[in-house]
């Protein structure tokens, strides 16, 4: 039986894992009492008595908790952002290519990916990978997320009976959508540049819905920055060859009048399994890469637990 500790236990992650490793006999949950949690000394100790430690906090608590594991056979799978870029620890996609599942089976710092990345770079690598798309390409994308990937201050915000309370014909300013990060700065570009191995900063737009979870992340295709003459229906073709046998991707068949819900796209989809639903959009002229994920499964718990899995040797989908 593998020992598991969440470092974290109590903000949205740290609960989704919880209820995750609930259904299962194959593992010994180590939790610490609500009065320790800030105790570095009784962290340390469960860090190093188990075989995975998630780490569920903040980028500063994230960097000082994976300094107190000194116990070379413990695997640490952080969810923050602080290590996705350091090349000392494995980025957890495991879908990226066979090598980077090789990696991640073998490795014993692995950083979670971000929910939006998570999107965006399982629709943009495959194109670059193939060479479809070019290393120099200016990529454009937005997301429309739901609130819960904001934390628990944001989810009491939105979730407020006083927020929500409205007459017919009246709006709500926190039931409209709602871009953020408007500085062009967001914390997840380091990591969608690097391992779609862009040489450009993406321009990145994303957008809090009023809805808990959910999420759709778009990527504009301009077919003259393309390598090669691709139409909606080859480029669904690079997608779908490249995740073929694929457990949780899924590539969509290419519509050109697509069926979806009332013409609409449906961000929530995917919600409550680990899976990513890409599909392309468009004609000739103009195309899109839509993949729709749960910000809390595979943009988060989720693919945390995928990677513990595949990290101890058992099947990856146990528990998602």
């Amino acid at each position: 039986m593998f020992k598991v500790f969440v470092d974290g236990e109590a903000g949205t992650t740290g609960l989704q894992i919880y209820e995750r490793l609930a259904k299962r006999n194959d593992i010994e949950v180590l939790r610490i009492s609500a009065e320790l949690r800030k105790d570095v000394n009784e962290r340390k100790r469960l860090i190093n008595e188990s075989d995975v430690t998630f780490l569920c906090l903040p980028d500063a608590a994230a960097i000082e908790s994976a300094a107190l594991c000194e116990n070379p056979n413990t695997c640490v799978i952080d969810a923050s952002t602080a290590h996705r870029v350091n090349p000392a620890w494995t980025y957890g996609m495991p879908e990226l290519n066979p090598a980077q599942r090789e990696a991640i089976s073998k490795s014993k710092r692995i950083a979670n990916p971000g929910c939006h990345a998570s999107g965006f770079i399982l629709g943009v690598y495959p194109l670059v990978a193939a060479g479809v798309l070019p290393k120099s390409a200016n990529v454009s994308a937005y997301s429309i997320t739901g609130y819960s990937g904001g934390g628990k201050k944001l989810i009491a915000e939105y979730e407020d009976d006083a927020a929500l309370a409205h007459k017919a014909g009246e709006s709500k300013a926190i039931m409209a959508p709602a871009p953020y990060a408007l500085a062009l700065s967001h914390k997840h570009l380091p990591e969608m540049k690097k391992y779609c191995e862009l040489e450009n900063t993406p321009f990145f737009n994303p957008v809090l819905g009023p809805f808990y979870k959910g999420m759709a992340v778009t990527v504009s295709i301009f077919p003259n920055t393309l390598t090669k003459k691709l139409g909606p229906e080859g480029l669904t073709e690079v997608l779908a060859k490249h995740y073929e046998g694929s457990r949780f991707v899924k590539v969509m068949p290419y519509e050109a009048a697509p069926t979806l819900f009332n013409g609409r796209l449906d961000p929530t989809v995917e919600n409550d399994t680990n899976n990513a639903r890409i599909q392309v959009f468009g004609n000739e002229n103009i195309m899109q890469v839509t993949t729709i994920i749960d910000n809390l499964g595979k943009g988060a718990s989720g693919a945390a637990i995928q990677n513990m899995n595949i990290a101890l040797g058992l099947d990856e989908g146990i528990s998602l």
